[in-house]
């Protein structure tokens, strides 16, 4: 019986030490270039997942209209497209993220970028940033109605949106164009 709580004892002094020496001695994977960790996503998505449905907000307070659109293809174009890409237009560096940057415009699985998700998950989202992935919170430089404004924007991303609209969102309209500023809250 002594052995067995010798080794126990051992083990759990043991394999903090190597997983330490481990760490120490740089074999993790940790530049954006190396291969995930075993279960890496799993480990990651699972508590992510919990947080934003335990957090996420409901409705949007904004109504998905044209001013409202327009004021999320504003914040896309000049927070989000460096990563996200635009309609059509890929990232030049999204793609070489770990993990990869979401192309938003784009089509994947049975949606247009996070189109099937929520709103209020990608508020979340926006709000607070996504640990280990390069996703920066917003909620300390854009207003809660901005935040609201590219949500609903990006929820709309599936569906027909008005021209001056899709013109942000290709990446056609310049950063000093005359349209309505957002509001902010």
């Amino acid at each position: 019986m002594g052995r067995i709580v010798f080794g126990v004892i051992l083990g759990w002094i043991l394999a903090p030490l190597a997983l330490l020496a481990w760490l120490q001695w740089g074999h993790p994977p940790v530049a954006a270039a190396d291969p995930p960790l075993p279960y890496e996503r799993q480990l990651t998505h699972i508590p992510l997942r919990a947080r934003i449905a335990r957090e996420m907000p409901g409705q949007p307070p904004v109504p998905a209209d044209e001013a409202n659109l327009l004021a999320g293809a504003e914040v896309y174009r000049d927070q989000c497209a460096a990563c996200h890409g635009f309609h059509g237009q890929p990232s030049t560096f999204g793609a070489h993220m770990f993990p990869k940057a979401p192309a938003l415009w784009e089509k994947h699985r049975n949606a247009v970028g996070v189109s099937d998700d929520p709103p209020g998950e990608t508020y979340w989202k926006v709000a607070n940033g996504i640990r280990l992935t390069g996703m920066p919170a917003f909620k300390d430089t854009l207003s809660p109605t901005q935040i609201w404004q590219v949500s609903v924007l990006l929820a709309n991303a599936d569906k027909p949106l008005p021209p001056v609209v899709l013109s942000f969102v290709r990446g056609e309209v310049p950063a000093t164009s005359a349209s309505a500023p957002a509001a902010r809250h």
